[in-house]
């Protein structure tokens, strides 16, 4: 610990002889290191690096030079791919689990298992039971613990069910099967949300469509590549080998996830100290505060409109992406007339176009907002409204054609135009309360996800009895889609609701010192700094009433009483 002179001179060094008295004091009082010794927040920590073989060995590459928050990004969107591309295993599998197979090879298989083709569908839907229960307490976990360690969690713990579920099938025990594919629903629940609760603290306002869009769209990737690729390997190797394949890559994905990835900023050791600051002077303090399950504004998040405008819109894209998923392949063979095997890779190419869309999208969506040509409302208006709305109409062609090309192309067109919706809502909860985004996601992606439970069932009541059953089908669906561009139309904003700002007594409570050093938080950085009581000795006047914004000169206010209209110049202040 300093001496009471070194820090006397400090303090005089940056604010003058009446500061320098807190300074001095307040260290000495507290125990904590003066601030020429504390580290600076974001950088490198010689500590934690060594013991980090990975993040050290990624920092020696290309890889480290990458600004973190896109690193951040990039590395979602492999595992949202990852995740989705699990979802694909199960269906590709179970048309060789009960009946004779031949593989391309020419050796005719013997099914394995003695379980109907409904008794499977029933084990591969009970994934979205678990899925739809964890979606809102996922809103919750991700505002109270760190939000990127529990989407490592939810994807990590997923992928290694996965590698135990073809035992479940071996055994020969349904519900085992079941049980492992509910828990993998349950753990993989919470990656939404979590993935809103990472954005909380590292996407600044005018770079939330890209980063966000760049991290989902590994959603649609998953569907894209996971398709082809786990009916290949059930084809060429066996049934199994998709389960194996994802599972050891999700696993991977998740240490290397778990290495590189903070809580925050602060928390990082190698980010430079540009960009964090960037980061942090963006976000502000309303999104870097932590809600407490007492102070959130329940009765304000049920009955606010955009919140509402944005389930309505998560419900109606989900309607359509699950009718797709679990039923696209039966509607080219059932109405088109298409053989499975040659509508594979046919499948695979809205998801394909969408993903591409989604991108466009979220680059386009921050130009726009970036360079004040619109504003955020209207631009999360024009995107979901523009993107629902294309998407009815080519809808609409896809239930009343008679052409089968037609039908493919318009689908196609449908399924890219909602690309566009993703800049729309799936961004908008960071919008208008970022200090709550988790949370909402939780509730409108588990409203979505119960589209996802409801869509099979009415789709099977139209189509049991007859193939013009999927104009219904589609009609059904732009219809839903309309009634998501009206409410959205309507009732969205892109503003920051009033409900969503931290109250005055929240805002001292996570100003409270949890440690000696001043660092607010349980991993490396300090998040903010402020003594809570001065020692005997120093004048109440001086005791700080808020802890200096990131990027701001805590000292200002003080240095005027005493005779300065200038702004103190001082490198360290960054280390307060």
């Amino acid at each position: 610990m300093s001496s009471w002179n070194e820090a006397w001179d400090r303090g005089k060094q940056m604010v003058g002889e009446p500061l320098a008295k807190m300074t001095a004091a307040a260290a000495s009082a507290t125990g904590a290191a003066p601030p020429q010794q504390m580290q600076e927040e974001g950088n490198e920590n010689p500590m934690q690096m060594h013991s980090n073989k990975v993040l050290q060995v990624m920092e020696q590459t290309w890889i480290g030079k990458c600004r973190k928050r896109w690193l951040l990004a990039i590395l979602a969107n492999m595992g949202f791919m990852i995740s989705f591309g699990i979802r694909c295993n199960f269906g590709a599998a179970k048309t060789h689990m009960y009946k004779n197979y031949t593989d391309p090879y020419g050796k005719v298989h013997m099914h394995e298992f003695n379980w109907t083709i409904d008794e499977l569908s029933v084990m591969e839907s009970s994934y979205f039971y678990g899925y739809l229960v964890t979606q809102i307490p996922a809103g919750f976990l991700a505002a109270k613990f760190p939000p990127n360690k529990l989407f490592g969690f939810g994807i990590g713990v997923g992928a290694f069910l996965n590698i135990l579920l073809p035992y479940g099938f071996k055994v020969k025990s349904d519900y085992l099967v079941a049980f492992i594919q509910i828990t993998q629903g349950l753990v993989q629940g919470v990656c939404y949300p979590a993935m809103h609760g990472v954005w909380r603290y590292w996407a600044p306002p005018m770079e939330r469509s890209k980063l966000a869009t760049t991290a989902f769209t590994g959603s649609y990737a998953g569907a894209v590549l996971g398709l082809p690729l786990s009916a290949f390997l059930v084809s060429y190797v066996s049934w199994a080998a998709p389960f194996y394949l994802y599972g050891v890559c999700g696993v991977i994905w998740a240490i290397l996830w778990f290495c590189v990835t903070f809580e925050k900023p602060a928390f990082h050791p190698t980010i430079s100290q540009e960009e964090k600051i960037f980061i942090e002077d963006a976000i502000g303090h309303v999104s870097n505060t932590h809600p407490t399950i007492r102070s959130i504004p329940w009765k304000a998040i049920v009955t606010s409109k955009p919140v509402w405008a944005i389930i309505v819109a998560n419900f109606a894209r989900s309607w359509t992406f699950y009718l797709l998923l679990q039923n696209q392949l039966t509607y080219m063979k059932e109405a088109l007339g298409m053989k499975i095997a040659d509508s594979g890779l046919l499948a695979a190419i809205p998801h394909l176009v969408m993903g591409c869309v989604v991108l466009m999208g979220g680059q386009l969506a921050d130009y726009l907002r970036s360079n004040k040509i619109l504003s955020t409302t209207a631009v999360r208006k024009i995107f979901n409204c523009g993107g629902f709305g294309g998407e009815a109409a080519f809808m609409l062609i896809v239930a009343y054609t008679t052409s089968d090309t037609t039908a493919i192309m318009a689908l196609i067109a449908a399924v890219g135009m909602s690309g566009f919706a993703i800049s729309g809502f799936n961004v908008n909860h960071l919008d208008i309360a970022p200090r709550y985004a988790a949370i909402l996601m939780g509730f409108s992606n588990g409203i979505g996800t119960l589209a996802g439970l409801t869509c099979p069932f009415v789709t099977e009541a139209f189509t049991a009895h007859s193939k013009h059953g999927w104009t219904s089908v589609f009609l059904l669906a732009s219809l839903i889609h309309f009634t998501g561009v009206t409410f959205y139309a309507v009732y969205a904003s892109g503003e920051l609701q009033e409900w969503a700002e931290p109250k005055e007594e929240e805002e001292w409570s996570n100003k409270e010192l949890v440690n000696k050093t001043g660092i607010n938080g349980t991993g490396y950085g300090a998040a903010e700094t402020t003594f809570t009581q001065l020692p005997a000795g120093v004048d109440s006047s001086y005791q700080a009433q808020a802890a200096p914004a990131p990027g701001t000169n805590p000292f200002a206010s003080a240095w005027d009483e005493h005779g300065s209209s200038g702004v103190v110049e001082n490198p360290h202040y960054q280390q307060w």
